[in-house]
């Protein structure tokens, strides 16, 4: 019982950071990796009280990381809490304005609140940081169409289809190639050019198929679905067929 209770009081004080102790495996670098995977992967899960907190925490403990403010500048964005989210973008950009993703989320933070052209700004302003950012090209290609410049869009998407094909991951390059294909489809179908955007979405549904399991990315398949029938059955309307 004695030894029991020694080895109690030693524990006890290790924990308390007294003499003697053990060097712990973690430091404080390894310590905020973690809670910044754990806090990335609850947003994931909608769990975004958690991964609030859990910025919230990284950010008292790293007052100038660019990355923390950004990712919960990213929570925030996806709770619909627009002003915190730019807040965050802000300061992160503050903190560092050489990160290419943050001028992106700041960016769709604007396109989404309906002021394009201050999206578009910041869209270029990430690719001049960062010319291989596929994701800035998609996007600012997607806010050129919804200002009708559909021939800048489209010219977006192809350097976007030109610079996936260097995409090391696999899984990515085809979920990238599929969105591409998808949104240059509905800017020619917008634009009135239906066979190449039926080209397109037979493309984005072909790279989708190559998963194991077609629907992984099910938003992406149906919306594609859907925009493939609406010129499908225009067609039939008009009685035109392939």
């Amino acid at each position: 019982m004695a030894r029991s209770q020694r080895h109690l009081r030693l524990r006890h004080q290790t924990a308390q950071g007294n003499q003697p102790s053990l060097q712990s495996p973690w430091n404080c670098t390894d310590r905020d990796r973690l809670l910044r995977q754990q806090s990335l992967f609850a947003a994931q899960r909608s769990q975004f009280t958690q991964a609030i907190a859990g910025f919230d925490l990284l950010i008292r403990r790293n007052p100038n990381s660019a990355t923390d403010y950004n990712n919960r500048g990213l929570v925030y964005a996806q709770q619909g809490h627009w002003e915190a989210a730019l807040r965050d973008y802000n300061e992160a950009i503050r903190l560092n304005p050489n990160l290419a993703h943050v001028f992106n989320n700041r960016a769709n933070y604007y396109a989404a609140q309906g002021d394009l052209f201050a999206a578009i700004t910041d869209y270029q302003t990430a690719l001049e940081i960062d010319a291989y950012n596929i994701r800035a090209w998609v996007n600012q290609g997607i806010t050129f169409r919804e200002l009708e410049m559909f021939s800048a869009a489209i010219d977006n998407f192809n350097q976007a289809l030109w610079l996936v094909q260097q995409e090391p991951n696999y899984t990515e390059q085809v979920l990238l190639s599929a969105h591409i294909y998808a949104e240059r489809g509905r800017t020619h179908h917008l634009f009135g050019d239906w066979n190449c955007a039926l080209s397109d979405y037979y493309l984005a549904l072909d790279y989708l198929s190559h998963e194991s399991q077609p629907t992984v990315y099910p938003p992406l398949w149906w919306q594609v679905e859907s925009w493939l029938n609406d010129i499908l059955q225009a067609q039939k309307g008009d009685g035109v067929t392939g």
